[in-house]
Order: structure tokens, then C-alpha cells, then sequence
């Protein structure tokens, strides 16, 4: 049996897939991530997703790889993960009170058998109205600097959640129902449940 392999150094990421029953091993992709403003959320995320899965597909093509991108969106404008904490702050500062877009990208492939497959996913969240003092508690608790946004749809990041429409582990970084499907077309199924 074709083993999977995760393409993502996302410990979000491998607990969805955990969860969800899938032997995987993880190996960290060995490319930075693009930005480009002139490319829509959609685009965006589908690049850095295939290009995330290609470099580890090329190390490994008799593996089925899973690569995925996550981005946020406010009002069109496509804001990734923070620099800094004062960046954070000023994320947060904006989507504040507002609904905005989580798009996730996934892409699969196998190299050896000349396959691969793609989908995104996008929900919209909305924060809750945040203060400046709340948005401080809030950075002393989560790590925002690894996270599109700024901010964590699970545990402790949760709170500044109002309401999500769609699916809840798009958010966290991994649209599990079409992932679950597109891993099916090959051949990778949940060994534990």
C-alpha cells in the first residue's frame, strides 16, 4: 500500500489528519511561501499548496502527498500570517467586529502514478468586537505568528470567534470533508476510527 505523506510542518494540520483515523509521517516542505497581491485568495493558496506538495513529491514520488495553504481574506484583501506581534495587533484591530474569508487550498498527488488532484474550500468568520485590552490578553495566550490571521479557531483562539459559516476545520487549516475525499480517489483510507 502507497504510504501518505503529509507536506506540512502544521501541528494543526497532522491533528485533523490524526483525528481523522490517517497513518501519515509529516516532512516539512522546503520552500518559503509567496505572497503576491496581485493574485486572488484562491490563487494564492492553490500556488503555495502545489508548490509545497511538488518539492516534497519530487524527494519522494512513490508517496501520495498532501500539501495545503490557508489564507484569510477581508473585503478582498488577502492577509496572511503576522510578522510580528505589533502586526498581529493590528490584524486583529481590523477584523475586529467584521466578517471575513478563510480559503484553504489542497492538493494531492503521486508521483509515480502521473496523479494528482486539488480543491478549495472558503468559509467566512466573523470576530466578535475586540478592545485594545482584549487583543493584548489575547496575544499573551495564543501564538499568532504561525497562524493566517493571526488568530486559532480551536481551543484558547476560539474566544474571539463570533460565528463560522462553513466548515470548522477549513478554519483550523484543513477542510477535512473534501480531504477526506479527495485522499479516497488514492486509495487513502482511515486505518483507525
Amino acid at each position: 500500500m502507497v504510504g501518505l505523506l503529509l507536506a506540512s510542518d502544521s501541528p494543526r494540520r497532522a491533528a485533523l489528519l490524526a483525528e481523522a483515523g490517517l497513518d501519515f509521517e509529516t516532512v516539512t516542505p522546503r520552500i518559503e511561501e509567496k505572497f503576491d497581491v496581485d493574485l486572488t485568495l484562491r490563487e494564492l493558496t492553490m500556488w503555495n499548496a502545489i508548490r509545497k506538495g511538488t518539492s516534497v513529491a519530487r524527494m519522494r514520488p512513490d508517496r501520495v502527498v498532501l500539501a495545503a495553504d490557508t489564507l484569510i481574506a477581508l473585503k478582498g484583501k488577502v492577509i496572511g500570517k503576522p510578522a510580528d506581534f505589533s502586526e498581529a495587533a493590528r490584524i486583529l484591530r481590523r477584523l475586529s467586529g467584521r466578517t471575513h474569508e478563510v480559503c484553504s487550498a489542497v492538493f494531492v498527488c503521486h508521483f509515480a502514478a502521473g496523479r494528482s488532484a486539488s480543491i478549495n474550500e472558503i468559509s467566512h468568520v466573523r470576530f466578535r468586537r475586540l478592545s485594545t485590552t482584549g487583543i493584548d490578553d489575547y496575544l499573551a495566550r495564543v501564538d499568532p505568528l504561525d497562524k493566517a490571521g493571526a488568530y486559532a479557531a480551536q481551543g484558547e483562539g476560539a474566544e474571539i470567534i463570533a460565528k463560522i459559516e462553513g466548515s470548522f476545520s477549513n478554519v483550523v487549516g484543513l477542510p477535512m470533508e473534501q480531504t477526506r475525499r479527495l485522499l479516497r480517489q488514492f486509495g487513502i483510507r482511515p486505518t483507525t476510527l
